[in-house]
């Protein structure tokens, strides 16, 4: 007797979770590294442990998964931001943040340098994160930054141009430790990064500022 074969069940809703998750965690590996045009779908399948149809069972195309690690990681990165704001004791506890910046961007690199590399490719991916993310992010350091003017701790300036940057230099201080310092740098190193930037940041580079307005 023929015994009629069972059709596929559907995942259960934690196991396509931890699927959807593998897959993100693979592509985010692979396009850091290898770039998203240089990533098959078959190597994010090996990657991720999974049937390359499986892929097309989470997500509509290679491209949509681009856009969701971009996307979440930007927000991982935004909330960040928000909570060491929120946190500092005072106006001028920028190096602070800037060394908390350092640690926590580490572990974001890849998102960064995914971000980075194909929004120049990618217009799409480009506008989202302009969008969902740049803009908010400005929004919540100009309206810091304002605050400081306002309470006579910042000299009366554009708070927009000062917020940007001061991301500016919160981004080059999540990329120090593969940019601006040595590889194998101690924690005394990446202090002395951050001190540094945070005074360039609220003194200027200027010795004696007075003096070039004479000059002038």
């Amino acid at each position: 007797m023929r015994i009629a074969s069972r059709p596929p069940q559907p995942e259960a809703p934690f196991r396509k979770n931890q699927t959807r998750t593998r897959i993100l965690q693979a592509a985010q590996r692979l396009f850091a590294h290898k770039g998203y045009d240089g990533t098959t779908t078959r190597d994010l399948a090996r990657a991720a442990g999974v049937a390359e149809g499986t892929i097309f069972r989470h997500f509509d195309s290679k491209k949509a998964i681009l856009i969701e690690i971009a996307s979440a990681g930007w927000i991982e990165i935004l909330t960040d931001l928000l909570t060491d704001l929120s946190e500092m004791a005072s106006y001028r506890a920028v190096a602070q943040m800037m060394r908390r910046r350092m640690v926590h961007m580490q572990k974001n690199n890849d998102i960064l340098r995914i971000c980075f590399m194909e929004a120049q490719f990618h217009p799409d991916l480009r506008d989202r994160i302009q969008s969902e993310v740049i803009v908010k992010m400005t929004d919540v350091a100009e309206a810091f930054i304002q605050t400081g003017i306002d309470r006579g701790i910042y000299r009366p300036m554009n708070p927009r141009i000062v917020a940007q940057v001061f991301l500016g230099m919160f981004t080059i201080a999540g990329f120090s430790k593969n940019t601006l310092v040595e590889p194998n740098s101690s924690p005394q190193d990446m202090k002395e990064m951050a001190e540094v930037l945070a005074d360039i940041f609220l003194n200027g580079v200027l010795a004696n500022p007075e003096k070039l307005k004479s000059e002038n």
